[in-house]
């Protein structure tokens, strides 16, 4: 890549919005607890955009009951790729931040990390896994629906770190809906979290499992999300996967 363009991509609004996010705090956040609050990510006029998006057939490539398949209650799709450019350029601007984390995550657990630098040269690995199918989601909740705890690993390559963020103004546009954590942590009960998402803005999340202290150094502690019922209401998120499926 030229320099300029380089340098372009890196003062765009997407990057600037991931930049002014307090990082280091955001880490020790992430490490403490599984998750933590990323800064507004999108604009009002944005989510009401993207949240326009759902109605396009042509924009996804499978859409998902999740009544019928008891992962829940609502509706959520899958783009296609290539993304509309909030989802894309988002994707490529979080990703050099995640990285760092990811790393140290695996060097803790004294797993190989083999995620290259580059979002690209991560999904071509991904790809020649047969791991082609795009993940990037726009899910709707109605009253009363919500989604089970789960996690989304489509395939064995796995980005281990993931990104929400809620489309819809709480208490106006809804009640309830709070985003959901739950830690599986090593010979002991587990730990549940709840945050209600602000407008616009991202909540990062472990993906599959985290390190966790333990008496014999550090230990992989399993996660599972999901989202409450919501009281009233409509719900829309946007969710950022950084691995493909198979």
């Amino acid at each position: 890549m030229r320099a300029t363009e380089a340098a372009g991509r890196t003062t765009d609004r997407w990057h600037r919005r991931v930049e002014s996010g307090d990082w280091e705090a955001i880490t020790a956040e992430v490490d403490e607890y599984g998750g933590a609050l990323l800064p507004q990510l999108l604009t009002s006029e944005e989510t009401v955009e993207i949240r326009e998006l759902y109605e396009r057939d042509d924009l996804f490539r499978s859409t998902v009951d999740m009544g019928r398949h008891r992962f829940g209650e609502g509706q959520y799709r899958y783009f296609n790729a290539p993304y509309p450019e909030p989802v894309e350029r988002l994707k490529q601007a979080l990703y050099p931040k995640l990285l760092p984390i990811a790393r140290d995550w695996w060097t803790r657990l004294r797993r190989p990390a083999p995620w290259p630098d580059s979002l690209d040269d991560w999904l071509r690995m991904c790809h020649d896994a047969g791991q082609t199918k795009s993940t990037a989601i726009l899910l709707r909740y109605r009253n009363k629906d919500w989604n089970a705890l789960h996690r989304d690993l489509y395939g064995d390559l796995v980005f281990p770190l993931q990104v929400v963020i809620n489309l819809n103004e709480p208490g106006v546009d809804h009640t309830g809906g709070e985003f959901l954590l739950l830690e599986q942590r090593p010979r002991a009960q587990s730990r549940g979290t709840a945050t209600l998402l602000p407008h616009g803005h991202g909540y990062l999340f472990t993906t599959r499992d985290r390190p966790v202290r333990s008496a014999r150094g550090w230990s992989a502690a399993p996660v599972r999300h999901g989202v409450s019922a919501l009281r009233s209401g409509e719900r829309h998120t946007l969710a950022l996967v950084f691995h493909d499926a198979a």
